[in-house]
């Protein structure tokens, strides 16, 4: 349904809070609308932070409400300028952008612009390990997130966007513990388990009369759409892919806590412990929480009986599981956020980034959904723990992509659902918990029509 004129608002907009300046070659790609241009992902990127607070999990939603929608880079001699034209009227407040909206905006002209010229441009070698985590690296140094002289204190907070009230009710809760404790919060920056945390955690650090709080969202264009900025966050960064996202995480946190979600949850918790367990990595603290209210119980029950049966019972030795204690989450975390401090200091390691912790290639490079692709994963046991758990990953991505992302749904528009192989008995268990996720309403927000599933797991 397209948005009434009403509704749009036309503006142009300075900066605000230190935006580097770009060259004419950056902007003039910014501004190209072709096929090779960035216009069209900047555009659409643009529009998910002008929507923060959307409802819709549909990443076309958005286009069709908004089509004449645009965003232009203006080159001016004291910088540049952003000129919106028929953008959402909810991103202002008597005529003026909101300010948090505004730097998200910048944010991403910065990381499209950067991520294209530095490193797209083959400066770093991104066919091997280390020419990745680079890469990494220096988006996230561009976007000044890495703070040299700061005693560890990120918390990492994975869970659905698509949750119910209690659980959100009980993500801020235990983001309010995490914000007494003076810990930092990084989220996928969407809706749900990824902004109850940040507004938790506001409260904490307010009675700790707390100034420079820390609230990071990373995001990357295929699911930015989907999973709009929450307004809390107060550094958006978008990363070029999935797998880069991932890594982001993993490299800047110094803990993580997963919240009951859905496909790309479970993603997310098969990506740390395609890590956790790699033999190289044996020893390296990393506390790793799955928490939810007393209601959610089973849901991680589901969770643990699946990554026994598949990874073996030790796997549980690498996460902790609290039911309905906020206050031992935050206090679990914060006792091994200070083990990580030991540990880095011994090590001689950086805070501000892992650069020990060691990511296989299998996790680093861009895994594309496609029929094929999905096919031919395998999820077998007659390979290392790591490496299968990398291959489960996989095989949720697609899942996501196919729910969420716009090429994912096209493919499963055209070609009908993924289909997912692998032995029997964990096919069965992957079937079991992809099922109780539908059941469960954690594959898409409430409210639309029913869940048609876009993989078929083969048995």
């Amino acid at each position: 349904m397209r948005a009434p004129a009403a509704t749009l608002v036309n503006a142009l907009i300075s900066p605000l809070g230190g935006m580097d300046v770009l060259s004419r070659q950056e902007v003039s790609r910014l501004r190209d609308a072709s096929s090779g241009g960035l216009h069209l992902l900047m555009r659409r990127c643009a529009l998910a932070v002008l929507n923060s607070g959307s409802q819709s999990d549909d990443p076309r939603a958005m286009s069709e409400r908004y089509p004449d929608f645009d965003i232009q880079v203006l080159q001016q001699d004291r910088g540049i300028k952003l000129e919106l034209k028929n953008a959402p009227a909810e991103a202002f407040v008597d005529g003026k952008i909101i300010r948090g909206v505004n730097e998200q905006l910048f944010a991403v002209v910065r990381d499209i612009a950067y991520v294209n010229s530095d490193i797209q441009s083959g400066r770093f070698n991104l066919q091997e390990s280390q020419g990745i985590t680079n890469a990494v690296f220096e988006i996230l140094r561009n976007a000044r997130v890495l703070r040299p002289n700061v005693d560890p204190n990120m918390v990492t907070c994975w869970g659905g966007h698509s949750i119910p009230r209690h659980e959100y009710e009980y993500t801020k809760a235990v983001g309010y513990q995490l914000g007494l404790r003076g810990l930092d919060i990084c989220t996928g920056c969407g809706p749900g388990a990824m902004k109850g945390p940040m507004k938790g955690a506001t409260i904490g650090h307010a009675k700790q009369r707390r100034k420079t709080n820390r609230y990071i969202g990373i995001t990357e264009p295929g699911i930015i759409a989907a999973e709009s900025p929450n307004p809390i966050v107060n550094h958006l960064i978008i990363m070029p892919d999935i797998e880069k996202r991932l890594e982001a995480f993993v490299r800047i946190t110094h803990g993580i806590i997963v919240f009951p979600g859905g496909v790309g949850t479970a993603e997310e918790i098969l990506y740390l412990l395609g890590i956790l367990l790699h033999a190289e990595n044996a020893g390296t603290p990393f506390p790793f929480v799955m928490t939810g209210p007393k209601e959610s119980a089973a849901y991680f029950e589901q969770i643990d009986a699946f990554l026994r049966l598949v990874l073996g019972d030790s796997v549980a030795e690498h996460y902790q599981i609290i039911v309905d204690d906020p206050s031992k989450v935050g206090a679990v975390m914060a006792k091994g956020v200070n083990k990580v401090r030991e540990f880095r200091i011994n090590q001689r390691d950086a805070f501000f980034f892992n650069w020990a912790l060691r990511i296989e290639e299998s996790l680093q490079h861009p895994f594309a959904p496609t029929h094929a692709n999905m096919a031919s994963l395998r999820i077998t046991r007659d390979q290392d723990r790591h490496a299968l758990a990398s291959q489960l990953r996989r095989a949720f991505s697609g899942i996501v992509a196919g729910n969420v992302k716009e090429e994912g749904m096209r493919a499963i528009e055209e070609h009908g659902p993924f289909e997912i192989h692998g032995e029997s008995d964990i096919m069965q268990a992957l079937d079991r918990l992809l099922a109780a996720f539908v059941a469960q309403h954690r594959m898409k927000l409430p409210g639309g029509q029913a869940y048609e599933p876009c993989y078929r797991v083969v048995t």
